[in-house]
């Protein structure tokens, strides 16, 4: 065990939880132990799990990182054309995805059915709509139609990421691509989406 320094609680927590994320993003769910995660700490079991009584509440915590730093890096630029802001977007979700992939699938696969878990997606997806919705002119359209398409579009881009990183059938540029694809044919029945989304 590394040598153990005085830290605050705050900075504590935030030490355990860069080592669980490393711990994460390296392993899959079921091989990461909350022993290993102390001991790359450098502090007792017993203080670990006084800030993470287990190591499921060790994860969510990971995981709202996670989607609070994914949310930092997609922030969508309104001066750009509509469809280089998409582009951009969901590169930066495919990068972090690639880059965190034990993670990604652990929240998708192995605990998807946990309701933590399950609500920092939520919230992720219902910000990330937030975004497009103000950012690319689409929260214009009237009714409900369109902020529907584009949740149900954010979830679609979840589970086909998530197909990928489990198999990686096909490319990148491929999965990026369907993902616009995807979008282009939810929105077309409701609006004019060549208008919105023709290259400037």
């Amino acid at each position: 065990m590394t040598t153990r320094r005085r830290l605050d609680p705050a900075e504590r927590r935030g030490e355990l939880l860069d080592t669980g994320a490393q711990l994460f993003a390296a392993k899959p769910y079921d091989e990461v132990f909350m022993e290993e995660v102390a001991e790359r700490a450098g502090v007792s079991r017993a203080l670990l799990y006084r800030y993470f009584p287990n190591k499921r509440d060790l994860f969510a915590a990971v995981y709202q990182q996670a989607a609070d730093q994914l949310l930092t890096r997609t922030e969508l630029d309104p001066t750009r054309p509509v469809p280089d802001q998409l582009r951009a977007g969901l590169d930066a979700h495919i990068d972090y995805f690639t880059a965190n992939r034990h993670t990604v699938l652990a929240a998708n696969r192995v605990l998807s059915g946990d309701p933590v878990i399950q609500a920092v997606i939520t919230d992720e997806l219902t910000e990330l709509r937030r975004r497009l919705l103000h950012s690319t002119g689409l929260g214009d359209a009237p009714g409900e139609l369109v902020p529907a398409a584009l949740m149900s579009w954010l979830v679609f881009v979840r589970t086909l990421c998530v197909e990928w990183l489990t198999h990686q059938t096909f490319s990148r540029t491929e999965l990026r691509e369907m993902c616009v694809g995807a979008l282009l044919g939810a929105l077309r029945p409701v609006m004019d989406v060549d208008g919105v989304f023709a290259a400037d």
